[in-house]
Formats: C-alpha cells, sequence, structure tokens
C-alpha cells in the first residue's frame, strides 16, 4: 500500500528538515521525501497548509489497564492518544495488577496489538506492589518487552532500594524513570504551599517534597555512573538542580507536562477538582523556570501524565478528589499554544521534545521520518484556533481543566505504521 502526503510542511528535527515537502509512504516506512514524488499508484492526500511531523511519543502516561478499565483501556486510551498526534505511548505499571512481573507486561502487550490503535511500551515497576520494599525482576520484564521501571504514583521512598535499583538497571542499560515526592515531606499535601493554598484552605505540600527526593536521585546517579529520567519535573528548584547535575556529566534526562506549562496554581481558585494534579500546579515563577529549561534543553521532554479518573472521582469535595489530568487529547495543542505561539520554543524545538528526544531516551527507531524509518506520522492544523471541548474526548476520562480554552494545533490525521489512526480529524476504524 503506498501514500503519499502531497505538499506539507515538513518538520523533522532529526534531520535537520523545515519546509514545504511530500512524504511517500509505501509497506508502513518511509519510502521517500521530496518536492516532487511519482503519485503512480498511491493514495494521494493533499496536505497544504499542514504541518506534516514524525509522530508524537509519550514517554508518561497511564493507561488503566489492567483493572481500572472503568478509568481507561487501552482502546480506548490508544484511540485518545492517537487524536492527539500520539504514535506511541509508554503507560505506567501502577495498574491492578501491578506491572511488577512479565505476566503482565505481556497482557498489556497482547492486548495493545488486538484493541490499540497506536504503539504501546509498558514501563514496570522498580519494586514489587509498588511497597519500595523488594526490587522487581527487571530482566525478566525486559525480555517481556518492558522498556522502562517506575514507581510512578510514589517515589521510592528507601534511598537504599533506588541504589540498589539504579544498580541492578545499569547491568541492562535499563531506564529507571522517577517520580519524585518524599511522602514525608509532603505530609499528605496535595496543592503546592504558597499564597493559593493558604487563600484556599486547602491543605499544601512544599516544594521541597519534590526537589528533596529529586537531589537525592541526582546525587545516587553521579556516584553510580547510572541513567535516570525524573518525571514531571514542576519547580524552579528542581530545575536549577537537573541543570547543574547534567553540567558535571549526570545521565540524567527529565520530563515535565502541558499543565504545568499551561497553568500554575492561580487556576484553583473556584476550586474545580479538574486542577487537582500531582505533583500539583505551582508558581509563575516555577512555569517560567520550567518554559527555560526546555528551550535550553535542561529538561528533555514533554510528557502528558495522561491520569484519566471517572467523573464520580473528581465530583466531590477537593481534598477527596482523585490527581490527574486527561491530557491525550490537548498536550500538544496546549504545549504549541503556549511555547510555539508564546514565543518560548521553535517548532521544531517543540516537535523534537514531543518526538524526536523521547524516541533517542527510550532507544526507539520512531521519531523521525528519514527514509526507511517507520511511517508514524502527525499532521497537524496550526493556523485555526479551536475551543478545547472535554466532551467531545474520546478519552473515557473528561477530567481536564482547560474546556473552553481557545488552542492551536488541531490534529487532521495520525499514521501509524502507514494506517490512518485518525483521517480528517476523526478516529479511523479498520
Amino acid at each position: 500500500m503506498k501514500i503519499l502526503l502531497k505538499n506539507g510542511t515538513l518538520v523533522d528535527p532529526a534531520q535537520g528538515i523545515h519546509g514545504k515537502m511530500s512524504v511517500l509512504i509505501e509497506d508502513g516506512r518511509i519510502a521517500g521525501l521530496g518536492e516532487i514524488l511519482p503519485e503512480e499508484g498511491a493514495e494521494v492526500v493533499d496536505v497544504t497548509g499542514k504541518i506534516v511531523m514524525p509522530g508524537l511519543i509519550d514517554m508518561h502516561c497511564h493507561l488503566r489497564d489492567p483493572g481500572y478499565e472503568y478509568k481507561e483501556d487501552i482502546a480506548s486510551g490508544t484511540r485518545a492518544a492517537a487524536m492527539g498526534g500520539f504514535t506511541s505511548v509508554v503507560c505506567m505499571g501502577n495498574t491492578k495488577p501491578f506491572a511488577d512481573n512479565a505476566a503482565v507486561i505481556t497482557y498489556i502487550l497482547d492486548k495493545a496489538r488486538r484493541e490499540g490503535r497506536v504503539r504501546v511500551y509498558p514501563v514496570g515497576t522498580v519494586t514489587v506492589g509498588l511497597k519500595g520494599e523488594e526490587l522487581t525482576e527487571m530482566a525478566d520484564m525486559l525480555r517481556a518487552g518492558a522498556v522502562a521501571f517506575s514507581d510512578d504514583g510514589r517515589g521510592v521512598a528507601s534511598g537504599g532500594q533506588i541504589r540498589l535499583a539504579l544498580e541492578y538497571a545499569k547491568d541492562f542499560d535499563a531506564l529507571i524513570m522517577e517520580h519524585c515526592e518524599d511522602m514525608k515531606i509532603a505530609a499528605d499535601g496535595y496543592v503546592n504551599e504558597g499564597l493559593m493554598s493558604t487563600l484556599l484552605g486547602l491543605q499544601a505540600q512544599n516544594a521541597a517534597a519534590e526537589e528533596a527526593m529529586l537531589a537525592r536521585d541526582l546525587i545516587l546517579a553521579e556516584h553510580l555512573n547510572a541513567r535516570i529520567h525524573l518525571c514531571h519535573v514542576t519547580t524552579k528548584g528542581g530545575v536549577e538542580l537537573i541543570r547543574l547535575y547534567k553540567n558535571k556529566g549526570v545521565r540524567v534526562t527529565a520530563e515535565t507536562a502541558p499543565h504545568y506549562l499551561a497553568a500554575t496554581e492561580d487556576i484553583l481558585d473556584g476550586y474545580d477538582t479538574n486542577t487537582k494534579v500531582n505533583p500539583p500546579l505551582r508558581t509563575a515563577e516555577d512555569q517560567a523556570a520550567l518554559k527555560a529549561a526546555l528551550a535550553d534543553g535542561t529538561l528533555d521532554a514533554i510528557a502528558t501524565d495522561h491520569a484519566p479518573h471517572h467523573s464520580d472521582e473528581k465530583r466531590v469535595e477537593y481534598a477527596l478528589a482523585a490527581s490527574g489530568i486527561s491530557g491525550f487529547e490537548t498536550a500538544f495543542a496546549l504545549s504549541y499554544t503556549e511555547l510555539v505561539k508564546g514565543g518560548v520554543l521553535t517548532l521544531d524545538r517543540l516537535v523534537e521534545v514531543m518526538s524526536g528526544r523521547p524516541a533517542e531516551i527510550l532507544g526507539l527507531e520512531q521519531g523521525t521520518l528519514k527514509p526507511g524509518a517507520p511511517a508514524d506520522i502527525a499532521v497537524m492544523d496550526v493556523d485555526a484556533p479551536y475551543a478545547i471541548d472535554v466532551n467531545a474526548f474520546v478519552s473515557k476520562g473528561k477530567n481536564n481543566p482547560f474546556h473552553g480554552r481557545q488552542v492551536y494545533g488541531r490534529t487532521v490525521h495520525t499514521l501509524v505504521n502507514g494506517v490512518f489512526a485518525v483521517r480528517d480529524g476523526k478516529l479511523n476504524e479498520v
């Protein structure tokens, strides 16, 4: 099967390409790039005026499957991801049962092959049952198809255990992805400690809860010469620590999420539980530091931390509400609007942090449209504004605080392995 995406603006930082160019797809791979390509035998799709780029790669999400399918499942989650321009997603292991053994990793991959619309890469847990006590059999899970390890949802509290995990993972050059939150310092706080928490009377956690564990992990990674990836970084202090240790040559990579770039703690005014997320939304100063860190390379990636919940888990008092934002379908648009339209990043850099760099960190062959690469492609309309409508989400989770916000960056087409998962802005069921 041949498809020709004709006359789009190709943006592929991995090749240093940004310009008008057509893309020829054959047998699931990129067959050619050029201003003029042969149309014979190909289905021609005119993408004039649209951005053609490598499919987005989300290196941190929650598909909730197995065990919490009432929130999301692999079928609904991967369709939502495709609607957001994602062609690969990396799902965390805090499922039920936990992804702390090869059998659960195999289940996720088997179900993704049957029901998924984008590529799914599972993350195994670092410790058994996320208890922070006994390391999992990482080697078994790697053989089963895990791409990394994380106790996301909580940090590994024991410095001794995370040290052992880093040493163990180093034997396989496996990646540990850390949720940095010292629960003793957080002390059950669920919003940022500051003016808004005081005004609203909500239980707060100090930014030190994130920064203290982040510093511990950076120090250990330096001493062990081990790889570590820091999830959903939110604070200015955290950014400064990462920059310091990167400059020292420590093998650290780090991400933040679109909601930390598009909102601050000020959005909590009104007690909308859709603003409740972990780590919490921070200050404007923190937000500015995150944006600068993406621009200068201190932060490597933007990942959604897609965390869908049933409406019943959000329609409660703020203190009792589940933490998390359903983010697949708004991630690119929020990031493009806030960062590119806002003059913080070039479009090339945005594509790099949402596709190329995640692929490099995870060791995937995607993240580029060079000839021979998998035909995982997102085609975006970045010119026409639209309003976010959570009621139109494909995800089961409608828990997103940006309903009604005007943004740019709507998904037109998403192709995975040369097959349309989204076509003309709608799911393409095959």
